[in-house]
């Protein structure tokens, strides 16, 4: 366990540090960008490897409804995730689409794990995106919300997002984590 906390944390070190130290961030350059990724790199490393090794302890289970709720949830959030870069008329309503996925990603993999390895990484990486949200709102103020871009670029990334999820549920079910409780 002690290998996914310490890539969770790495995780939000490295992507907190430009937030917490900005001075001594932009006194690295070009090679910091380089450092964070690295770091980012080896979070990722330590949190795949520290899940994977993590003895099962069990915390919770919530009734099988609640793998619906993760799927819509989860279309959402992989909406979110490119809605920021699309410019459609969801960038005009949210600051933070991206982080904003990541908690209701976080949330949606809690609803269906419940043990306690999750919880340390679900649950560790949603609040490491709430911090981020509150640290980037403190430093820029407030939002100036852009013009509401064509629904049709909504629209279209509603279509991507639903051929990611269907991917994605496919990779979970072939390496033994079902998305959809009718596969189980």
């Amino acid at each position: 366990m002690i290998w996914l906390v310490l890539g969770v944390l790495l995780w939000a070190a490295a992507h907190l540090f430009k937030r917490v130290a900005p001075t001594q961030r932009a006194a690295m350059g070009k090679a910091g960008k380089g450092v964070v990724a690295l770091l980012i790199l080896a979070s990722l490393g330590l949190m795949i490897f520290g899940f994977r090794a993590a003895e099962y302890v069990y915390l919770y289970d919530l009734p099988l409804w609640v793998w619906h709720v993760n799927n819509v949830l989860m279309l959402v959030g992989i909406f979110l995730l490119d809605a920021g870069r699309v410019k459609g008329v969801v960038a005009s309503k949210l600051r933070h689409p991206m982080l904003t996925a990541v908690v209701i990603w976080s949330v949606a993999h809690l609803l269906v794990n419940g043990d306690l390895a999750s919880l340390v990484l679900f649950g560790g990486l949603g609040l490491w995106a709430l911090l981020e949200m509150m640290l980037i709102s403190r430093a820029e103020g407030p939002w100036q919300r852009p013009e509401p871009g064509p629904i049709a670029k909504d629209i279209r990334l509603a279509v991507i997002a639903v051929v990611i999820f269907a991917v994605v549920a496919a990779i979970h079910h072939w390496i033994g984590y079902p998305v959809i409780a009718l596969l189980n």
